[in-house]
């Protein structure tokens, strides 16, 4: 039999008190179906309509025919895999390669003193060739395998962009030069005691553009619908598009950024893989110009996109980061 020592962090049969969460987080009706209610848009069809209305109404869409390698998804789902089963030396959770990138176990990663059920990897992926060599180089083929799904993902993006803009009737070239898969954030979400009392990740909005995520076939992923908690469920090889903050504010209010969380479960894991496409540090994000007028005059403030991030650290989870360049009616 093993000693407590010799478990890791999320084996040891019982929630530990730093990561049951306030009771106003705890998830409730954690038996519900999964949705079929996230829509799933075939891109092989150009499915501009759908892929504004999913946007609009749920802030989340699933895609097919989206062109990124099954291989590839799969190969990048496999090394983080290994990432996260290698056993770390270093005890206190943060393992950094340089200041580039960390990897940080759950112990050490916490939200008003409460700790999510999950152990992280985040790192820059923007300019992609100068970011490599500060990845981690354990596993061996992690540079190579990652680097390639970075590329595929990217391509997907400018694909997806190009359906939006062309569906709000903005020019083809407005996110030129302005948008790249900046941050890649992979998450490991044990398998939970007691899954009524975590969380793997707390409400919150991407502040992103757009954020792509690889959840291979692990369910966990929950939308905040007309005030209800709908959960998404798994399609082989499709993966989950949600709209950022920076898109809502550009689209003036037609795309939603919606909360969203990730709940834990009994029996099995989830890995995820969840790359961020933002604009640029310097990039001015604003409504676009041709979607306002004086019966739709902006909601949002012009910013700077770094100056956005600076500001709203403070939120953590940018769940009401939006309020902070809202315009007053």
């Amino acid at each position: 039999m093993m000693e407590d020592k010799d478990l890791r962090w999320f084996e040891l049969g019982l929630v530990p008190e730093s990561y049951i969460v306030s009771k106003e987080y705890r998830p409730e009706n954690l038996d519900i179906p999964f949705s079929d209610s996230i829509p799933v848009i075939d891109l092989a069809n150009i499915p501009l309509e759908a892929i504004l209305k999913a946007s609009h109404d749920f802030g989340f869409f699933q895609v097919m025919n989206h062109g990124v390698p099954e291989k590839t998804m799969n190969d990048a789902m496999n090394v983080m895999k290994e990432f996260f089963d290698m056993p770390w030396k270093d005890e206190s959770g943060i393992v950094p390669n340089s200041k580039n990138w960390v990897y940080v176990k759950s112990s050490n990663f916490a939200k008003d003193g409460v700790h999510l059920w999950r152990d992280n990897l985040k790192h820059p992926c923007y300019p992609l060739q100068k970011c490599i060599p500060l990845w981690p180089n354990n596993p061996p083929t992690y540079q190579k395998v990652i680097a390639e799904y970075v590329v595929e993902i990217h391509k997907l993006s400018l694909k997806i962009f190009e359906m939006i803009l062309k569906g709000l009737g903005l020019d083809p070239g407005y996110f030129n030069d302005t948008s790249e898969v900046q941050l890649l954030a992979a998450n490991f979400y044990p398998p939970c005691p007691d899954p009524s009392l975590t969380l793997g990740s707390f409400p919150h909005r991407d502040p992103s553009l757009i954020t792509v995520l690889n959840q291979a076939n692990s369910t966990g992923l929950q939308v905040l619908k007309n005030g209800e908690w709908i959960n998404v469920g798994v399609i082989p090889n499709a993966l989950v598009v949600n709209i950022g903050n920076q898109l809502e504010i550009i689209s003036n209010g037609r795309l939603r950024s919606v909360e969203h969380r990730v709940v834990t479960k009994k029996h099995e894991g989830r890995r995820t893989i969840a790359t961020h496409v933002n604009p640029s540090p310097d990039c001015i994000i604003e409504p676009a110009k041709a979607l306002v007028n004086e019966s739709e005059p902006p909601r949002y403030k012009a910013f700077r996109y770094r100056d956005f991030v600076e500001r709203n650290k403070a939120f953590g989870d940018y769940t009401n980061a939006l309020q902070t360049v809202a315009r007053s009616s």
